[in-house]
């Protein structure tokens, strides 16, 4: 795929048919946040919700995922969140290898404009796009690698936190790890970590 700009980008984004995600689209949800910032986080595909509305995290998994980036200061405005597919997979099944291949062009040219110093692979899918086809996310999500100079690390999906709560101790090591990168690049707010907000996400370990 020859590289565009934003607006050429998603208008192509949004008419794409290279797939059978297509006939059951309700919307492209092309990417959401700060096309200036050098943090990126990338999940799996679109959800019911986000199907829906066109935009990229916004039912459960996506207010999770606000809350989640609020233990870091962080908010959408600074950072981009993009997905490996545009469209929503039936029953929110994971994205066929197929699917990913037509669609992940626009998530690269993405990538190229952002140029991002860090990516952060939410979940197993992204991760395995991204990192390393074999990368099993239970073992080695939090684990940082440096390639072609940027940055790469996996956590856990939101909507795996919401299943399983227990994970989420583990996530507030990942987010602490993430603040810890984004300090060390001159990326961070550098403010505290309210112990009562991450209590009320389930994100301590006492």
């Amino acid at each position: 795929m020859e590289k565009m700009d934003w607006d050429t980008l998603e208008l192509a984004c949004k008419s794409c048919t290279q797939c059978g995600l297509c006939a059951t689209r309700h919307n492209v949800v092309f990417g959401v946040g700060n096309r200036e910032a050098k943090l990126l986080f990338v999940g799996e595909g679109p959800g019911e919700q986000e199907d829906l509305q066109g935009v990229p995290f916004v039912g459960p998994a996506g207010k999770l995922l606000d809350d989640m980036l609020s233990i870091i200061d962080l908010t959408r405005e600074d950072c981009y969140i993009a997905n490996i597919v545009k469209c929503r997979p039936p029953r929110n099944r994971d994205p066929q290898q197929e699917e990913q291949a037509m669609c992940f062009p626009y998530l690269d040219n993405q990538i190229d404009l952002l140029d991002p110093q860090i990516i952060v692979c939410l979940g197993r899918i992204a991760a395995q796009k991204l990192i390393a086809p074999d990368f099993r996310i239970t073992s080695q999500h939090g684990n940082w690698i440096h390639r072609q100079d940027r940055w790469y690390m996996a956590m856990y999906h939101p909507s795996a936190l919401l299943r399983d709560v227990y994970k989420r101790p583990e996530t507030f090591d990942d987010l602490l790890s993430l603040r810890e990168k984004l300090r060390e690049l001159g990326m961070c707010k550098d403010t505290g970590i309210g112990y009562v907000q991450r209590r009320e996400l389930g994100m301590c370990k006492d």
